[in-house]
């Protein structure tokens, strides 16, 4: 396993450089929150990125910044945002962090974070427990998240393990372990499992660790994300698309299609009001036929 220059060796005089970045599209009042929370980080970030399509999705984000930030523009899909917040930093980093727009850090994120880089050469990539996941509800109150995390405790027994891909709505990369790796453009708009690829491919340089050292809660806001057809496309073919490219475990990708085919089926006679379970099924069943005809592709969904 390769390992890495001490970040506290690094040419900035033993100070580390640290950077969020965070895409967003559809949600600028919730941006707006999640960038002003940075502010009650323990360590503060040294830049933060925000990666938007169009002017509407960082309405009064300057004000509610409380720091220096860099707004810039991107086409829209979370690969393509991700990848010009990694262009307009140009290296200018040591840590890269990852920041969904509604994810909500603890106070100690980025300071643990810090520490863990900069003691264990061999680590290249983190994310952390998250103690609410509103991805599988109907989502969380941004005011309830920093209620948990407010009240979350120092981890007095380390629970960590390490793992072969990355939770994408707090990817933790060390940029130079990352050099020439980009997210794929292949797989538009949200990008279904782009943050597996991409941090599937950072593991083959040093570990990836999933740590309650670090701690968080993703909202699951449920604004701005594509429709239930595209989805259940991407389900498939985002998936069988990774197989292909080698980069992704072939377990984690027959389990994710067939959980979320499973899940579709049962649940789109009774949905849950804020899943389009009906339109990611009838996706599913889309993205099969095409497995069939020999035309999967995950960019297919922008003809959906």
């Amino acid at each position: 396993m390769p390992t890495f220059d001490s970040l506290s060796g690094n040419n900035n005089g033993g100070r580390v450089k640290l950077t969020v970045i965070i895409a967003t599209t559809g949600r600028a009042e919730l941006l707006c929150k999640t960038v002003a929370r940075l502010s009650v980080q323990s360590r503060a970030p040294d830049r933060v990125i925000v990666s938007a399509v169009t002017q509407s999705d960082v309405a009064g984000v300057a004000e509610a910044a409380p720091f220096p930030l860099d707004v810039i523009f991107a086409e829209r899909g979370l690969p393509k945002q991700r990848n010009a917040g990694l262009h307009h930093l140009a290296g200018g980093s040591d840590i890269v962090v990852f920041f969904d727009d509604d994810f909500v850090p603890a106070n100690d994120y980025l300071e643990v974070l810090e520490h863990q880089f900069a003691t264990r050469d061999n680590v290249v990539g983190a994310t952390a427990v998250l103690l609410a996941d509103g991805i599988k509800s109907p989502g969380i109150g941004f005011d309830d998240a920093v209620a948990m995390v407010e009240a979350y405790q120092s981890r007095r027994v380390i629970n960590e393990r390490t793992l072969p891909a990355l939770y994408g709505c707090n990817l933790c990369i060390r940029l130079s372990a990352a050099e020439g790796l980009w997210f794929d453009e292949a797989l538009p708009l949200y990008g279904w499992q782009e943050d597996v690829d991409f941090s599937y491919q950072l593991g083959k340089k040093g570990l990836l660790i999933y740590t309650n050292q670090l701690a968080g809660v993703h909202l699951g806001a449920k604004g701005g994300r594509t429709s239930g057809k595209r989805l259940g496309y991407s389900q498939i073919a985002n998936p069988v698309y990774l197989l292909r490219k080698k980069t992704i475990p072939r377990r984690l990708a027959w389990r994710l299609m067939s959980r979320n085919i499973l899940a579709n089926c049962v649940r789109s006679i009774w949905s849950e009001p804020y899943v389009d379970r009906f339109g990611r099924l009838h996706g599913n069943i889309e993205a099969l036929l095409d497995l069939v005809r020999g035309r999967i592709h995950p960019e297919r969904i922008l003809k959906l």
